[in-house]
């Protein structure tokens, strides 16, 4: 019953450097795509692109550089510091001034090494940490700089903060000391002092916590909830820095704390929040895993954290010195059905083993229960990917096999039911370097290079990202109609399967289509209405000809047109009307590359048939399918209307201006006869008689005429100049600088000072027609 069947998903996205880094992959919640290079991390955003026929899957693709200059760790004065690096290097005794030369950390600029650029680690925060509500990224170098990137506006990362740097300085300040408590630290000329100092302050991994909530006091005493996130950060001497960070966060000034916690464990290698919900009381601590084998919890003391509580000592999960590096760990919250409640499945890849332990809190206390998994891959497992939303895991050796592991529960614990998938059988002989799966488990992201081909290795290396599909079409459909998100942007991967299913087969299935109606009916949630609408206008992009040739490359089929049309040639009038017919398909195929509307595309579609007698249907079928987007459009619009007039109604005083075009939306909704919703109706009312008979119209900013509210897209003044309309608050744009939604969907205005915060939360809103975030 678990049977999968792995199909390829192009493009494949070849990589301009050889990926670094133990997992060198990451698929964040806003679906993108993280791969540590040797140069840079290349991001690669998926998109599911409804003004684009092609089948392939809509990569949107941007890079973080790594930084120029090696990063230095801060152990003291700079003076001081280039006087012992000088003493080490010399030194007579071979044990220190080998150790000194060879450490890396000591020197990161290399000299006569090979220079240590590229990436070692990067990892996504939860979605909603931006100033766009969406994710950071926390990147870790092969010298040891922590940095915290954001892309505010889609082609260009902004590094918000250096942790490495901050960090450095705590630690200068402190005296190297981590409490008041600790016994005065030695000299830097002594070299164990040096490697000690250095040791405190070499990040090895950095996870993010999920969004939690805490209380701010302000100045007239009242408390107010202010979203955070929590970054923790395992050293090499095995310390943990956890970073408290208030949400958005914007930089150094959004930095709440940063506390230490020794966790005891030598040599760690692998970092993973544990975040456990029992009877509505949340616990947290940090799972950590040592290259010599333990696996332990270690309790983390929340302060001023709403609703979190921890443990009251670490609890050990693996305490063998078995030698097995724990590679990598994933912490999966699941539903356990024979206890009725809710438990936490910890998993960790050590050496070609997975070690897994279902952690659950019952009347008795906290229940471990702890095993391996062996049998699974020959060689040790180089990357591992969890789909936390049913608990799959993924892992993968370098000769190209991935095992899916299912946890299936029993009375007392649980077993695994896995089965391989050949990624030759899929792409032919490769090697594998890393995986990742998408979040909501449609695909699975892997690192490619090109296997052994008749028993000799490949002579260059070619690094590329691929893509095969984890579920079906029909599996991807049932999942967006039960899902309880109720947001196309945050199930991007499985709306990418529909709209390839759609593209392919040039209709939406009849089971989707009826399915839909139902809910529709039954709920009337503007979520299936945005789904209807995707799915309208995929079919719509379907049923455009595609073209037969890249559109940009020139063409000579003039030229051999007035050959045909010389004298002499014998050309017959078909030929001359196939030359005819061709040309026009081929100017329509060109206007549509521009970024045309769909209304301009229904008219060129009227030149895109080639025979006569099938033109008449398509173009029938075209327009049906254009009214019914126009339909759905104008019921979002509608109701987006009626929640904007409910903020009018619950936000304002009487006779008060709130500079939306409140009279202007009532007479828009109000001007279809065939509209007939009583809640507008009633609302309508209510707001009529509040605003007293006055009008409050907006003005054209060039020459101060009334802006009449006609049409939901735009504004014309009576002398013709044009403004577009914001589709959050319906106001006219009347600035130069705007923001435009992820699909380019709509337009929304830039926030200003002036505007009170009901206005400011509508401004934060996603689009109303494709649930994409606005930059």
């Amino acid at each position: 019953g678990f049977r999968l069947t792995a199909v390829r998903r192009e493009p494949a996205v070849r990589l301009q450097h050889g990926a670094s880094g133990l997992e060198p992959l990451a698929w964040s919640e806003d679906h993108r795509v993280s791969v540590s290079t040797a140069r840079s991390i290349a991001v690669l955003e998926q998109l599911s692109d409804v003004h684009s026929g092609g089948q392939d899957m809509v990569i949107h693709r941007t890079a973080v550089p790594a930084p120029g200059a090696a990063c230095m760790l801060k152990v003291g004065p700079k003076k001081e510091v280039a006087e012992c690096k000088e003493k080490f290097a010399s030194s007579v005794d071979p044990t220190v001034s080998q150790t000194f030369m060879l450490d890396r950390v000591f020197n990161p600029e290399g000299k006569s090494l090979t220079p240590m650029r590229g990436f070692k680690y990067s990892s996504w925060s939860p979605l909603g940490c931006d100033a766009n509500g969406r994710c950071l990224l926390a990147a870790l170098t092969m010298d040891n700089r922590l940095t915290i990137h954001a892309n505010l506006n889609r082609l260009q990362w902004v590094q918000l903060v250096d942790l490495t740097e901050l960090y450095g300085e705590r630690l200068f300040e402190a005296g190297y000391k981590l409490c008041k408590a600790d016994t005065p630290c030695g000299e830097l000329g002594d070299f164990p002092e040096f490697q000690r100092r250095h040791s405190m302050q070499t990040p090895v991994r950095m996870e993010w916590s999920g969004i939690c909530t805490t209380q701010q006091v302000k100045h007239n005493n009242e408390c107010r909830d202010v979203g955070s996130v929590l970054l923790a950060v395992l050293f090499e001497n095995g310390n943990i820095a956890v970073w408290q960070f208030q949400l958005p966060f914007l930089g150094k000034e959004s930095i709440t704390s940063c506390n230490t916690i020794e966790s005891g464990i030598s040599s760690p290698s692998v970092l993973s929040w544990w975040e456990y919900e029992h009877n509505n009381r949340k616990m947290s601590g940090l799972i950590v895993g040592s290259a010599y084998g333990p696996v332990k919890i270690i309790p983390v003391n929340l302060k001023a954290v709403k609703g979190y509580f921890t443990l009251r000592q670490p609890v050990v999960l693996w305490q063998e010195m078995d030698q097995l590096p724990v590679h990598s760990i994933k912490c999966i919250p699941l539903y356990h059905p024979y206890q009725k409640c809710s438990c936490s499945l910890v998993v960790a890849a050590r050496g070609p083993y997975v070690f897994w332990c279902l952690l659950l809190i019952s009347k008795a206390g906290l229940n471990v229960h702890n095993s391996h998994v062996t049998g699974l891959h020959s060689l040790p497992i180089v990357s591992m990917t969890a789909d936390k939303q049913n608990g799959t895991v993924y892992t993968c050796s370098s000769d190209g096999k991935v095992r899916q592991l299912i946890p299936i529960f029993t009375d007392v614990a649980l077993k695994f039911e896995h089965q391989l998938i050949k990624l030759s059988e899929v792409f032919g002989s490769v090697r594998t370097h890393g995986i990742a799966v998408s979040p909501c488990g449609a695909y699975l992201a892997v690192i490619t290079t090109e296997g052994m081909a008749n028993g000799l290795h490949p002579v260059n290396k070619n690094y590329q990202v691929q893509f095969v599909t984890l579920k079906t079409f029909e599996e991807a459909a049932a999942q967006l109609l039960e899902s309880s998100v109720q947001n196309l942007f945050r199930q991007v991967d499985l709306t990418d399967l529909v709209r390839w299913k759609i593209l392919k087969d040039k209709h939406i299935p009849q089971f989707l289509q009826e399915a839909l109606d139902k809910k529709i009916e039954s709920c009337g949630s503007t979520y299936f209405w945005r789904f209807k609408l995707f799915l309208l206008r995929i079919l719509y992009q379907s049923m455009q000809k595609t073209p037969s040739e890249v559109t940009w490359r020139p063409s000579h089929e003039d030229a051999k047109i007035l050959i045909s049309d010389s004298p002499g040639m014998g050309s017959t009038e078909d030929d001359q009307e196939e030359g005819t017919s061709k040309q026009a398909s081929k100017q329509s195929l060109g206007n549509s590359g521009k970024g045309v509307d769909i209304d301009d595309n229904a008219e060129d579609s009227l030149h895109q048939s080639s025979d006569t007698g099938g033109r008449e249907p398509m173009v029938e079928k075209l327009l049906e399918i254009q009214a019914q987007i126009e339909a759905v459009e104008m019921h979002l619009t509608r109701e987006h209307m009626k929640r904007v007039l409910g903020e009018v109604y619950l936000h304002t005083w009487i006779t008060e201006n709130t500079s939306i075009p409140t009279r202007g939306v009532c007479d828009f909704l109000m001007s279809d006869d065939g509209y007939d919703d009583r809640t507008a109706r009633v609302l309508i009312g209510h707001i009529l008689k509040k605003m007293n008979k006055q009008t409050f119209p907006e003005h054209c900013s060039l020459c101060k005429e009334i802006l009449p509210f006609t049409d939901r897209k735009q504004a014309v003044c009576s002398n013709g100049h044009i403004w577009l309309r914001c589709f959050l608050t319906y106001q006219s744009c009347q600035s130069l600088v705007y923001r435009r939604c992820l699909l380019h969907d709509s337009i929304a205005r830039h926030p200003t000072p002036e505007d009170p915060e009901w206005i400011k939360r509508l401004l934060q809103g996603p689009c109303t027609f494709c649930d994409s975030p606005v930059f």
